[in-house]
């Protein structure tokens, strides 16, 4: 009762946002601090009302943006399944279920509907596994129907090419109307038949791939992809369709990814959002020269924090901005990964696995060895610049998944744990100083436990 009264509300109050943004979004913040009786998102809430303070902020611009140029179903969705269903309603029962079972509950769950891929990128673990695997629909659906009852609204899809299965897809989004779906893509299979269907259905958002301009991105993607991710764009932007892009920054881009032309350029052509990887050498064709040096993570630290100080888009830098999330998010402490094959692995960087959907629930998994030795080892560095037990702790991740008899989950060639940490020592030890020193230089208090950053320290 208590939740479908809340529900209401929710929509009442979108709808009042909804006739003048401008005038009333801080009238229903003020709604909204009533409604966070835990205080669960104070943090966020004082955050929003200093944007909306400031009709010169780059938050507002971005804010109104959504108003201008995004259809408003798509923001009604969007507004009550993030903000009512995957932040308000999923604390508790989050916050609930971790006392209750002692492990890790995500906030949000990454699978694989299929292994196979039309394109062959450079580096990319996928290239190898062809169409070898994938999860039917039921399998999808079964998971995302456990996800909801440990309160998990939000769901990404990678691959292979997820859009392969960009039917059963729209069919999720249809079964799951209270789910917001996103998928990291590389755009080349959205059509104006594949856009009308997500206008229809309003709770789909993707994350296209790019890899720069149209040099860098057919230089590891192949010929004639750039233009395919332009038109894919266009498509979106004139139905007034929510998207963002998905950038792997490597040591032939990083200076290209991190160039305000290009963020100016995403912007312009319909951006939202923007997530930032770096490259990460995983499987028997991982190409180690197209890891970053420590100069190019420090640029792309320094450069995204500046962005978002003056640009109208939504950035997140998967390793980088540790700091924010206390350390690896990780492991099922706010996401997990579910490859074709159903094995449960910590994160899609991570294949390693001791459990699959097909002989575990998401439950058991998250108790499982490899999750629960996640859970007792977060964070893997006081240093929450050096999150992750991989690319910056290489020697966490031999440990975790010796101790849990983890195995590898590669479909071509296993990858030995060992072999997979001789690839990233040498640049974990770069970066090690560098972020040591930046580090300093940005947390003062160190140790003082005042703060976020200081609670995480061991």
């Amino acid at each position: 009762m208590y939740k479908k009264a809340i529900s209401t509300g929710i929509d009442l109050a979108y709808a009042y946002l909804d006739s003048n943004p401008e005038k009333h979004m801080i009238k229903l913040l003020n709604l909204v601090d009533k409604l966070d009786r835990k205080k669960s998102i104070e943090s966020q809430r004082k955050v929003f009302r200093d944007i909306i303070k400031d009709k010169d902020n780059n938050w507002y611009r971005f804010i109104l943006g959504m108003w201008n140029d995004i259809d408003s179903g798509i923001r009604k969705a969007f507004f009550h399944n993030i903000i009512f269903n995957s932040t308000l309603l999923a604390k508790s029962k989050h916050d609930k279920y971790r006392e209750q079972y002692n492990c890790n509950i995500p906030w949000a769950i990454l699978m694989d509907p299929t292994s196979a891929c039309n394109l062959n990128c450079i580096g990319c673990w996928a290239a190898q596994y062809g169409s070898k695997l994938s999860m039917n629909f039921n399998t999808l659906d079964r998971i995302i129907r456990q996800g909801k009852e440990l309160g998990v609204y939000f769901y990404a899809y990678s691959g292979g090419e997820p859009l392969i299965r960009k039917k059963d897809i729209i069919k999720l989004c249809e079964k799951h109307r209270d789910c917001m779906f996103t998928a990291f893509t590389n755009g080349t299979l959205i059509d104006e038949e594949f856009a009308d269907e997500m206008l229809r259905v309003k709770n789909f958002i993707p994350g296209i791939s790019i890899e720069g301009f149209e040099e860098e991105t057919d230089s590891r993607r192949g010929e004639g992809t750039y233009k395919a991710v332009i038109r894919a764009m266009e498509i979106l932007k004139r139905k007034k369709l929510a998207f963002g892009v998905s950038c792997c920054y490597t040591r032939k881009n990083a200076e290209i990814i991190g160039s305000e032309e290009f963020i100016d350029d995403i912007i312009s052509k319909g951006a939202k959002f923007a997530w930032f990887f770096t490259y990460i050498p995983v499987g028997a064709d991982a190409v180690p020269e197209l890891m970053v040096t420590a100069e190019q993570r420090e640029f792309m630290y320094r450069q995204i924090r500046k962005f978002r100080k003056t640009k109208p888009l939504f950035t997140m830098d998967f390793w980088n901005d540790g700091e924010y999330v206390e350390g690896c998010i990780a492991g099922g402490r706010r996401y997990m990964h579910i490859n074709a094959g159903g094995d449960i692995e910590p994160c899609a960087f991570i294949h390693y696995s001791d459990s699959n959907i097909y002989e575990k629930t998401l439950l058991e998994a998250l108790q499982s060895p490899l999750f629960m030795q996640y859970h007792n080892q977060q964070p893997f560095n006081s240093n929450h610049l050096r999150p992750c037990p991989l690319l910056d702790n290489p020697e966490c991740l031999v440990k975790v998944v010796e101790a849990a008899g983890a195995k590898s989950t590669d479909l071509i060639e296993p990858e030995d744990v060992h072999e997979l940490r001789s690839k990233c020592v040498d640049t974990a030890k770069e970066w090690a100083q560098s972020a040591e020193r930046i580090w300093s230089e940005s947390h003062p208090c160190e140790g003082c436990a005042a703060c976020p950053f200081c609670k995480g320290k061991k």
